[in-house]
């Protein structure tokens, strides 16, 4: 280790025992990152002000947190932006974006539900519809790198379940502006409408409707703890994706891995920003100290090492275990956001593993991979939500309505046994609504 890199070196951990285990994910700190009180009654604030004042209100945030003064006719990116946007931006990268976004598009497709129509028995038909949601709002963050990715990653499944009216909202730049990669993404991705607004309160915007922002159905798309605040906070007023935090991955690696391979894909989300958690899961003490060294090394000729700085000492560990079967363990009680499998033999682990956002299968499917160009989404959970979440999909932009379809001879085989249920619960106006139509409810008694 070279000096004046000790401070990016991923610390050690055992993991030997159960015990072990569970005190190393208390150590690493990978929970709780979103969990802020204190901000939640700002947001708040902002939320009602926003659905009070509307446009008004959001030119007033911009000019507090963002420096930039606009006009509410200032609001949306004017089409002639979008076009000096694309002729601006390397075609090179466009071309890049346009597979991508082609990956992208493919893998989702498949996803889109067209829903059934069933007889279960004779007459009696059971169903379900699949629409999609009228309007997708998709957040992009400005922060401290404009994310093309994300655009595609969010509008192209809702371009995919069949969305109406796409809209965007993401921070100006320092003149007002937005990054032209940015709108080049939302062009590429179907975008219909973008919005230069950015914090809280786009998402109030977009939750709530303003004179020039549409109000829509779910708002989807990554941001930083106000943001995430804020979905929180609308949830039930629209859909939100997930409640997200700061990126992580997991790497279980053997002695089949390449250092260098595990060091440089730890690094690839730790530098995504201070809380980014970057964990290593490996049975080889002799790997654990070499990627330890190579981390450090790596790190200290990174541009963002300001960053790594911090989030390795906060974050990130290398946890040494007695056998890949207790890794897989390990990666079941952390349920990663990504989780690569960099062993001689990945296949014979994936079965094991219940709790992940993304598995990458091998030493050659790195977890930038799936960030821009494979087509699964990179949207995924995080904190420990893996658990019970699941990546963004085109599923997430439709809606399934169940239908019910019997004829006279179907009800009358199974009636009296609804009636029965309903009874059985005291709810006699229930009951009767089978049996009036067979002339046996209370009401008609009741007539005689």
């Amino acid at each position: 280790m070279s000096a004046g890199t000790g401070g990016l070196r991923p610390r050690i951990l055992e993991g030997g025992t159960p015990e072990e285990r569970l005190r190393a994910i208390e150590a690493l700190g990978v929970r709780g990152k979103m969990e802020r009180g204190d901000v939640a009654a700002t947001v708040q604030g902002i939320l009602d002000d926003v659905r009070a004042r509307g446009d008004a209100a959001l030119c007033d945030f911009t000019e507090r947190f963002d420096k930039v003064r606009l006009r509410p006719e200032d609001l949306r990116v004017r089409p002639e932006e979008t076009e000096a946007a694309l002729a601006s931006v390397d075609p090179a990268l466009l071309d890049v974006m346009r597979r991508a976004a082609a990956n992208i598009l493919a893998f989702h497709a498949r996803q889109r539900e067209t829903g059934f129509d069933a007889e279960d028995l004779p007459g009696a038909y059971v169903g379900v519809r699949a629409t999609p949601l009228a309007v997708a709002g998709l957040y992009v963050p400005g922060g401290t790198a404009p994310l093309p990715s994300s655009v595609l990653m969010n509008a192209i499944p809702a371009s995919a379940a069949g969305v109406g009216r796409i809209v965007m909202c993401t921070p100006p730049r320092a003149d007002g502006t937005v990054a032209p990669v940015i709108l080049a993404a939302a062009r590429i991705a179907g975008v219909d409408e973008v919005y230069r607004i950015g914090g809280a309160q786009a998402v109030a915007a977009m939750a709530y409707g303003t004179a020039s922002i549409p109000r829509v159905d779910k708002i989807c798309g990554p941001g930083n703890l106000w943001v995430n605040t804020a979905k929180r906070l609308v949830y039930g007023q629209v859909d939100i994706d997930m409640f997200a935090g700061p990126s992580e991955i997991l790497i279980v690696a053997d002695d089949s891995a390449d250092p260098a391979f595990v060091a440089a894909d730890l690094l690839s989300q730790a530098e995504h920003d201070v809380l980014a958690s970057a964990i290593v899961a490996t049975i080889s003490r002799r790997l654990a100290e070499t990627v330890a060294d190579e981390t450090a090394r790596r790190a200290a000729l990174l541009s963002r090492r300001a960053i790594l700085e911090r989030s390795i000492a906060d974050f990130a560990g290398i946890v040494v275990l007695p056998d890949l079967a207790s890794a897989v363990e390990f990666a079941n009680l952390l349920a990663p956001e990504h989780l690569e499998l960099c062993v001689e033999d990945p296949d014979a682990l994936l079965p094991g593993v219940r709790n992940a956002g993304a598995v990458f299968l091998g030493h050659y499917s790195p977890e930038p991979l799936g960030d821009y160009f494979a087509g699964p989404n990179h949207v995924l959970p995080t904190s420990g939500t893996a658990r019970f979440f699941s990546p963004l999909s085109t599923q997430d932009f439709q809606k399934r309505t169940n239908v019910i379809r019997y004829s006279r001879e179907a009800l009358a085989r199974c009636f009296e046994d609804v009636a029965s249920f309903a009874d059985a619960e005291g709810l006699s106006a229930h009951a009767d609504a089978l049996r009036v139509r067979f002339g046996t409810d209370a009401g008609r008694k009741g007539r005689r």
